[in-house]
């Protein structure tokens, strides 16, 4: 029987898993008693159509300084990773494979509108010095001379102290987190691990708390997670095909984000469930707060929108494509 076509056990299974989970955000639009004081999730971006968009956060001062000499290899996580330091002694992350030109813009809408981001940098070529002969991860990206294809460099800034709950933080109900939200569900960043938040220290004040989505990798791909990354991460197919809004009331809207897993991961409950319950964190949003980050996104105008999607390797016809798609929904936040 197709996947697409559950047999009747297998969605009376899914409904008593969504009763189960109780759709957690039903109370998004209520206060939980206002931020620490010494935290922060947004900041008033001022000039929206000021930014710039291919350099980012960091902007070209922050470009790390070639050459560029490897560390060490980082096995954590999905995709395959390893520290270096650039000439002046900064270190980075590099990521290869799928995920790699995604965040690489993701980063720099979210942080066009007011949220934190990392300070990141994509490079179809980069040279490495001292790259091992044989790396245990990312091996297919490596060509001769120690060069790497479709490299993002992600500066190390800061430690992160813990992290964040979608669920149960204290910014939950405010329009800025509702907004943030909605910003997931804009990129189609599905993979909503709590451990893919950050919560670390300002520079500029080390009192300050700063609160950030440190993970974007998973974005314009698939609504959801699917068999593979190829299709539910970087896609472009996938994320054409994928719809926006779900559902829209007189004062609250849904988005079909994320959508459930596959149901063969049925027979990995825990993971099934963790996926199932994170559903909710793309339903019941209020419009108000909808139509505030929407009407940040309209700011961005056509040229800033595809030097996002340059700066993350694209090709020309896949910038476009992609803008026009981004563009298409900020339209649908504009009208709600």
């Amino acid at each position: 029987m197709p996947l697409s076509h559950p047999s009747f056990p297998n969605r009376v299974v899914v409904i008593l898993l969504c009763a189960l989970t109780g759709i957690a955000f039903a109370a998004d639009d209520r206060k939980t008693g206002g931020p620490e004081p010494s935290a922060i999730l947004w900041v008033d971006p001022g000039d929206i159509k000021s930014r710039d968009l291919f350099y980012g956060p960091g902007g070209q001062k922050e470009l790390p300084k070639a050459p560029v000499t490897f560390l060490r290899e980082d096995l954590h996580g999905n995709s395959p990773k390893f520290d270096v330091h650039d000439e002046s002694g900064e270190k980075w992350k590099a990521k290869v494979g799928v995920e790699a030109k995604p965040e690489t813009v993701a980063s720099r809408l979210l942080w066009a509108v007011g949220y934190f981001a990392n300070v990141n940098y994509f490079f179809d070529e980069l040279k490495v010095e001292n790259l091992p002969a044989q790396l245990k991860r990312g091996q297919e990206f490596v060509e001769g001379d120690g060069k790497v294809r479709g490299v993002r460099l992600q500066k190390h800034s800061g430690k992160k102290e813990r992290y964040w709950n979608w669920r149960k933080n204290s910014f939950t109900g405010t329009r800025e987190f509702n907004g943030l939200r909605v910003m997931m569900a804009l990129l189609n960043n599905w993979d909503l691990k709590d451990d893919n938040n950050a919560v670390i220290a300002n520079p500029a004040n080390p009192q300050q708390k700063i609160y950030e989505v440190s993970d974007v990798g998973a974005s314009f791909g698939s609504s959801g997670e699917s068999y593979t990354n190829k299709k539910s991460k970087g896609n472009l197919e996938a994320y054409s095909h994928s719809r926006f809004v779900e559902k829209v009331t007189d004062k609250h809207v849904d988005f079909n984000f994320p959508t459930h897993l596959p149901f063969l991961y049925i027979f990995n409950f825990p993971h099934f469930f963790s996926e199932l319950h994170n559903r909710s964190i793309g339903k019941h949003i209020p419009r108000r707060d909808a139509r505030w980050v929407g009407s940040l996104l309209a700011q961005l105008t056509p040229k800033q929108i595809r030097e996002a999607f340059r700066a993350g390797g694209y090709s020309p016809r896949e910038i476009e494509r992609y803008a026009t798609l981004v563009e298409e929904r900020i339209a649908e936040l504009n009208k709600l």
